[in-house]
């Protein structure tokens, strides 16, 4: 069996954490210490986030999207396939690191996504972006940390309590969309979220596209 090899690591800034970029052959892994958060084998449900929020504004032209993480890009990649020419993502990942090794090691698996006219990449935290636009965006996708609850860093918290479900609804237009993937269930987050004032659905997902793998879940949030 070929084995892993640790390519670069990275602080997270406002964490005491490291994050390890590993590959094995042509597989990649973002682990935290033990933890994996990402591979680049498991994508279902990351794509899952964004197709099904995308569907929802189908009807808008010209849609403005934000995606909370840039992870190994199979989010904005599955944005990207589905939006028409006219559509503009602004992704905002914390981490410069893991915009450096997109554009390094991994680029292979990014292709051409982090050239696209329609995508901009900032290295910015994803709270700063959302509390500085009002009413610019059709939807918010964050695949943020794990979920409500959060595992590498605690401000990440601040995105998803009552004060930032806020700050969201009011960076959302009319009939916007917030997508939270989560590595599992929350009901107190559900009712968070209709307390917010959102009408929510919640969907399950696999985290391979042909349905294997562990169970993720995705709230999809409407401003009414």
């Amino acid at each position: 069996m070929i084995p892993w090899l640790q390519i670069d690591t990275a602080r997270v800034p406002g964490a005491d954490v490291e994050l390890r970029l590993m590959r094995r052959g042509a597989e990649f892994s973002m682990m935290l210490g033990q933890n994996e958060l990402m591979n680049s084998r498991l994508s279902g449900s990351e794509e899952a986030l964004a197709t099904l929020a995308c569907r929802r504004i189908e009807a808008v032209k010209r849609p403005s999207l934000l995606i909370g993480g840039l992870g190994m890009g199979f989010t904005l990649r599955a944005a990207l396939a589905v939006l028409g020419a006219d559509a503009r993502i602004t992704v905002a990942e914390l981490v410069p690191a893991v915009i450096a090794w997109a554009r390094g090691p991994m680029a292979h698996v990014f292709g051409d996504s982090l050239d696209d006219p329609r995508a901009s990449i900032l290295s910015a935290d994803v709270i700063e972006v959302i509390q500085s636009r009002a009413s610019a965006f059709d939807a918010i996708l964050l695949d943020v940390d794990n979920g409500p609850e959060g595992l590498i860093r605690k401000a990440n918290d601040a995105l998803y309590d009552p004060k930032g479900l806020t700050a969201i609804r009011r960076a959302l237009r009319r009939g916007g969309v917030l997508a939270v993937w989560s590595s599992g269930p929350h009901p107190l987050f559900s009712k968070r979220l209709r307390d917010a004032g959102f009408d929510v659905s919640e969907v399950a997902v696999r985290a391979t596209a042909k349905r294997r793998g562990a169970r993720h879940v995705i709230w999809f949030a409407t401003k009414s």
